[in-house]
């Protein structure tokens, strides 16, 4: 499947892609490709482990003449989001990802591309192939769960690896160059709330809030995308009016996606459905107009309950109204600018998944900052508020931010390389998505570290889409700069 990829170039990168594309690979589904991944590297005679969680390692002699140099570790995760369109029965346990170039662009079908770090992960694996490119002592590293739990990174062996430099293949712009990220940890909300018969004189509606564009929780946080789950949760606050209760509520997929949909049923007395329905209608015109360009597919609609799905319970009206306005005041987005670095977010939240059935409530969402006292800050500011309504809420996988570096020599090499390369220096920058780094730098903090890719936009959503022309250039800079190191330090 996906033969095309064959003809892109350059042709050892796609080709791996391809092998990527083709066995699926969300978050806690590696084993296949890690097998794939060790079958191959024993083809080749390199050398391969795997430490305690199961993080893979494939190791490569340094070229002649750079046997003195440092070790280069070159890292990415071998796990993809698992994002699709409502229309799209896409299994991510079995089905391979489709693709196809459009317009200079290479997409899924309905689902995410795993570009987000297939590429980085290809690029990697082009390198250990390579007979052309004068390299010290490398490493490549392959983690696992980055997208759902930075688990792999997190649960890395310690005095493992060798390198004193990494590189990260996970950022997302040609042109740029990453030496800080945010760190983070995940808020979750649980509560059990009390629940009440439905009444005679009571009906139920399905509400949907579809549509929406999506995208990555922290490299998109600050664009204007709706959040479903902060749109629904004014709806529903907006039909308090008809004494409307909820019964069930399903929003989100991933608490690091910017959710594109979300669902929920309420009952309200029956004298009520034709004013709830004529306002669910305006409130579709409201928001259409207050939702961006890139939101444009945004649809609200409002249905009566199908026969065979009618509930016997409901929150009760306290109960409901309490949760509502508790999502309804959550904070969600950009909480504040970064003070020392113009143009970057300091601190967000994204309310990613909220659930209720049966009465029981659970959220999750991610919290990001370039401050670990600000993470915990807003964390239990969700604590505080949730608390009203008797949830608990607490932070798990937490993990520490990367602190930027400007003197970096590996950073001022990988300048070098890039204007010798593309006649123009790199933008130096500091991301808001929570990158591996962070986590690699607490665990091994004599590493010198970079992070950079080729163009990805949409990464998280099923608009995940990459620039097949910023591949080829990330391809080229990869191996220039490998072989910088080599020359600078192996002399």
């Amino acid at each position: 499947m996906n033969e095309h990829l064959d003809a892109l170039s350059p042709a050892p990168v796609w080709r791996h892609f391809r092998t990527l594309c083709n066995t699926p690979r969300p978050s806690g589904h590696e084993a296949a490709l890690v097998a794939k991944l060790e079958a191959w590297a024993d083809d080749l005679g390199l050398a391969h482990d795997r430490d305690a969680f199961g993080n893979l390692r494939i190791k490569k002699p340094a070229a002649q003449g750079c046997e003195n140099a440092p070790g280069v570790i070159v890292q990415g995760h071998l796990d993809m989001v698992a994002q699709a369109n409502a229309e799209c029965p896409h299994d991510f346990t079995r089905d391979p990802i489709s693709t196809r170039v459009q317009d200079g662009w290479l997409r899924a079908d309905g689902t995410t591309l795993g570009a987000d770090n297939g590429l980085g992960v290809a690029a990697a694996l082009a390198l250990l192939e390579s007979s052309d490119v004068a390299h010290g002592p490398l490493e490549a590293l392959f983690t696992l769960e980055e997208e759902t739990s930075m688990g792999g990174a997190l649960h890395l062996a310690e005095n493992w690896l060798e390198g004193s430099l990494l590189l990260n293949l996970d950022s997302e712009a040609r042109g740029e160059a990453y030496i800080g990220c945010a760190g983070g940890c995940d808020a979750v909300v649980d509560a059990r709330l009390p629940q009440t018969s439905l009444q005679p004189y009571e009906r139920c509606l399905d509400i949907a809030l579809t549509g929406l564009a999506g995208g990555h929780s922290g490299m998109d946080i600050h664009r204007p995308l709706g959040n479903a789950n902060r749109l629904l949760a004014r709806v529903l606050r907006l039909l308090e009016f008809a004494d409307a209760r909820l019964v069930s509520y399903h929003g989100g997929t991933l608490r690091n996606a910017i959710p594109r949909e979300a669902f929920a049923r309420i009952a309200l007395p029956a004298d009520e459905l034709d004013a709830v329905t004529a306002k669910v209608q305006s409130l579709e015109a409201t928001l259409r107009g207050e939702l961006g360009r890139a939101d444009r597919e945004f649809a609200l609609s409002v249905t009566p309950t199908a026969a065979g799905e009618v509930p016997t319970e409901a929150l009760n009206l306290d109960a409901s109204a309490m949760l509502v306005a508790a999502l309804h005041a959550a904070p969600c987005g950009v909480e504040r600018m970064s003070a020392a670095v113009d143009g970057v977010v300091e601190t967000s939240n994204n309310l990613g998944v909220v659930q209720l059935e049966n009465g029981r409530f659970h959220l999750c969402a991610l919290v990001r900052s370039l401050h670990d006292s600000a993470v915990s800050a807003l964390v239990d500011r969700l604590r505080a508020l949730f608390g009203l309504i008797g949830a608990r809420a607490k932070a798990e996988h937490g993990y520490p931010g990367w602190v930027p570096n400007a003197q970096s020599p590996l950073l001022a090499t990988f300048m070098e390389s890039h204007e010798a390369l593309l006649g123009r220096e790199p933008a130096v920058k500091v991301i808001h998505a929570g990158l591996e780094c962070g986590i690699l730098g607490s665990k091994y903090p004599h590493l010198d570290m970079i992070s950079f890719g080729p163009t990805i936009l949409g990464a998280h959503s099923p608009d995940e889409r990459v620039d097949i022309g910023s591949v080829e250039e990330f391809w080229a800079l990869l191996k220039a700069l490998v072989e910088a190191l080599g020359r600078k330090q192996g002399d």
